[in-house]
């Protein structure tokens, strides 16, 4: 699998960005100002959008394409950030390909479900619903995914900001986002619960103080990474990096941009002065 992407900026810093289900590439366009002087940002369309429309395979499948995403980009590790759909595939990539990530940002990310049977129900649901926007096209779709209780937030957007947000879902088409589901929807994701222990990276997870289900995952994630931090944007909801751009810069900036050192293991015996 190969994935498209492109590379924004002139950063020392290397930054993957991982969007979420119905974006692309360009869902960071408002905040890449802000980021180009201190990052080199590494842009990916996941399989089913963008120029990636025409990618499927296994969720792991997708994992180890980032990988061949920054070897084509001549990085050999980075700070690495996604949303929603793309948090769920950045946590897993950071499980996977350890070596390969500085430092991991989630926003409104899980480490999948804990049991098969709650994975198989909600792979059901997803190719249910993926062969509801075959059947339907993406308008519907799109009128019906912008109305959950989830997105709240965005519909306090102004109006310039939700036409264009609603330009790039549409822009989308149905075996797409059909595809997307089918591969990287919650039921393909494997159950990460047990290895979040054993992430030493450092961490920063953010959520919307609104978006409850989201912040008390964060909680109990925090509760099992070794080197974390968190942060709830009051008044916000799902999608903090669009509902509070300007406080969502100053937390992900901070986070990247604080020095952290990785000691090499002591060798020799406990208790020895080696």
């Amino acid at each position: 699998m190969k994935l498209a992407f492109d590379v924004q900026g002139r950063g020392p810093n290397p930054l993957l960005l991982l969007h979420g289900f119905t974006g692309s590439r360009d869902s960071f366009v408002h905040l890449e100002p802000a980021l180009v002087d201190a990052f080199t940002l590494i842009r990916v369309d996941l399989p089913g959008h963008g120029a990636s429309a025409d990618e499927a395979g296994t969720f792991l499948e997708v994992v180890d394409a980032l990988a061949g995403v920054l070897d084509e980009a001549g990085v050999p590790d980075a700070d690495v950030y996604g949303y929603s759909q793309g948090a769920r595939v950045a946590l897993t990539f950071a499980v996977q390909h350890p070596t390969r990530v500085r430092r991991l940002v989630l926003e409104s990310g899980t480490p999948g479900l804990r049991h098969r049977r709650e994975r198989l129900a909600r792979r059901a649901s997803d190719h249910a619903l993926a062969d509801r926007i075959l059947r339907d096209g993406v308008e519907a779709f799109v009128t019906e995914w912008e109305q959950l209780p989830l997105f709240e937030g965005l519909r306090r957007l102004p109006p310039a900001q939700q036409a264009a947000l609603r330009a790039r879902r549409t822009a989308h088409t149905a075996e797409g986002l059909a595809r997307a589901l089918r591969t990287l929807g919650l039921g393909e994701q494997p159950d990460l619960w047990p290895r979040l222990w054993n992430l030493r990276r450092p961490v920063l997870l953010l959520t919307g103080a609104l978006d409850l289900k989201f912040t008390e995952l964060a909680r109990r994630m925090a509760a099992e990474l070794p080197t974390v931090w968190g942060h709830a944007f009051a008044g916000v909801g799902h999608a903090p990096h669009l509902e509070c751009p300007g406080a969502w810069l100053a937390e992900v900036t901070g986070f990247l941009q604080t020095p952290w050192f990785e000691f090499p293991a002591v060798s020799g015996q406990p208790g020895s002065d080696a």
